[in-house]
């Protein structure tokens, strides 16, 4: 899950955070960890999950997707590895570093970096992976839509997971550990949060065409194609191709190797 994690970043919005309890629960491998509303609400997060391996229910969203893989938000890095394991072609971005070490270490590629910012292989993505609560960066809905059509090739296929109710809310939060008091009042983020019903109303107006709605595990997904710009575009299951370096910032277009 791509939060605010450890470091300091910054959305579209121009938002800045920086939460330490991420990266503490990602090294432990456990949470409690929690998004917590400034009314007190919080939403427990499933650490424990995303530092296993793959179970059942990821593998079944990874064999939907097509050709060379982006997953946004890809926290310790278990669909990369998982998609490493099987020959796939497959980047994980997170701003967070102890994400993207975690991913390194596992045998995944993962670039510290948030998906707002520049990206190896724009426009020659075949998927892109928004699972375990990622539909919800930098709370806008629309802006994060229309920057994945930005990433993928025409006629992509991105595969989402929703809330399994038909919620569509945008809140300030913050990330807190077991004393849910953890963190500075400043260190808020915007985030959404969208059942399928909420995906779908702010996908189609900007030419995303949905495929799938499905369950399974008690979470619910939903996969979308972008817009098509041209019948010569590449077939799903051929492999993109991507540029892993960048002279002006080599440090921060490389995957983070374990030191």
């Amino acid at each position: 899950m791509s939060t605010a994690h450890e470091v300091i970043a910054r959305d579209p919005g121009g938002h800045s955070w920086s939460a330490d309890p991420y990266a503490d629960a990602l090294r432990a491998g456990r949470g409690p960890l929690f998004l917590r509303r400034s009314d007190g609400w919080l939403l427990p997060l499933d650490v424990e999950r995303w530092c296993a391996r793959a179970d059942a229910v990821d593998r079944q969203v990874l064999d939907r997707s097509e050709g060379a893989v982006l997953d946004v938000g890809c926290g310790p890095g278990r669909l990369v590895t998982e998609l490493a394991a099987r020959g796939r072609t497959a980047l994980g971005i997170d701003v967070s570093q102890a994400a993207v070490i975690h991913t390194a270490r596992l045998g995944g590629r993962a670039l510290r970096r948030s998906v707002f910012e520049p990206l190896p292989g724009e426009g020659r993505w075949n998927t892109a992976l928004l699972l375990d609560g990622n539909l919800g960066i930098g709370g806008d809905p629309h802006a994060l839509l229309q920057r994945l059509g930005e990433l993928l090739c025409p006629g992509g296929l991105l595969i989402a997971e929703t809330v399994p109710a038909d919620v569509d809310e945008r809140v300030d939060v913050r990330l807190v550990g077991a004393a849910a008091t953890e963190g500075s009042a400043d260190a808020t983020f915007p985030w959404a949060r969208l059942g399928s019903p909420a995906l779908l109303r702010h996908a189609r107006p900007l030419g995303w065409r949905t495929t799938d709605q499905w369950t399974a595990g008690c979470r619910s997904f939903v996969s979308l194609r972008s817009r098509s710009t041209s019948s010569s575009a590449e077939a799903p299951n051929s492999r993109a191709v991507i540029s892993s370096h960048r002279g002006r910032k080599p440090l921060a277009d490389s995957p983070v190797a374990d030191s």
